[in-house]
């Protein structure tokens, strides 16, 4: 039995079906009252539990083998979040004396490319950066460092404990409409495009739930594996997306100085509208961030091999278009 914490989540649902692909028994993670459509159709057994709440954890431990431990907050909004860190760091901390108590063979905890040390332009990112509680960047890099720092540690007590570090994660199944998968929905429904000039390195998901796989399967405890693949920019994501459904919109280039003047005003924007942070001054950062990015150690130790950037976007936006109900694309 395998226990997916995050399940309805991007990465959690695409992980279980890959699971249940291979024959596993899977059961979800799931907090009261969430929407689960991701998961709705999959045969899955879902238990109600929070991270925060040891004892649900203790129950939906009860019989596991893998822990895929993914479940977080993720937040680009500046300022303090105690919540962030609660649910990132103790959250953490509560899954791993369960995975002990329960005596798991193997825990795997999805942690973030962010939570690495920032490094200038010029010098390649790979796992021999330290996972860095301090940096400036805002609570979401600092929680997800500070619980990759609490599974090392439960490593060194001997417990089975892997760290997968995804970078900007694409691709179909995207039910709850991540940002970038956004600037997919926009394309594809060929609204006009406003951009950025800026890049990142973005995996699919699906190679993102095999490495997590793998991870269980190959990964040496205590270590971390970045879950990388190829970097784009915005602007050759937005014409690969004109290029697959041959629809013609205008994308037109906003002038970095001029978003990040705008970039001061739109927290206060979405916290006014409790609408979800789309353009923030940290997703500026990323995308002027240095994004040379090497997946290297888990293409050796893993047999991680991300597919091509096109094949993600096509397969995207074909998803889009087959769930139209659930993704509001229209022909």
């Amino acid at each position: 039995m395998d226990l997916v914490t995050g399940a309805t989540g991007h990465i959690g649902n695409v992980l279980i079906r890959r699971l249940l692909a291979q024959g596993r028994r899977v059961r979800a993670l799931v907090w009261r009252g969430e929407d689960t459509a991701s998961i709705r159709d999959l045969p899955v057994e879902q238990v109600e539990g929070d991270v925060l709440d040891p004892a649900s954890l203790a129950s939906a431990l009860k019989g596991v083998d893998t822990v895929y431990h993914l479940a977080g907050i993720i937040s680009i909004m500046p300022g303090s979040h105690p919540l962030v860190w609660r649910v990132n760091v103790e959250g953490t901390q509560n899954v791993i004396a369960a995975a002990r108590r329960e005596r798991v063979r193997r825990l795997v905890y999805t942690s973030s490319i962010h939570a690495l040390q920032r490094i200038p332009h010029g010098v390649e990112m790979d796992e021999s950066l330290p996972f860095d509680a301090e940096n400036p960047y805002g609570d979401y890099d600092r929680s997800k460092a500070a619980a990759s720092l609490e599974v090392q540690k439960a490593a060194r007590e001997g417990l089975e404990a892997v760290i997968v570090c995804p970078t900007g994660v694409i691709g179909p199944f995207d039910f709850r409409g991540s940002e970038m998968g956004e600037v997919i929905r926009g394309a594809a429904e060929a609204k006009p495009m406003f951009y950025v000039e800026g890049a990142y390195d973005f995996v699919d998901v699906r190679d993102v739930a095999d490495g997590l796989v793998a991870a269980a399967e190959k990964g040496r405890p205590g270590e971390a594996y970045i879950l990388g693949g190829h970097k784009i920019s915005v602007r050759y994501l937005i014409e690969t997306v004109r290029e697959v459904t041959g629809k013609a919109f205008s994308s037109i280039k906003i002038p970095f100085s001029l978003a990040e003047f705008a970039a001061r005003f739109t927290p206060w924007y979405y916290a006014r509208t409790k609408s979800k942070p789309r353009f923030t001054p940290y997703s500026l950062e990323v995308l002027q961030s240095n994004s040379d990015i090497s997946h290297r150690k888990a293409e050796r130790e893993l047999g991680f091999r991300p597919r091509p950037t096109i094949e993600t976007i096509a397969d995207t936006v074909r998803w889009l278009f087959e769930n139209r109900k659930r993704s509001s694309v229209r022909e």
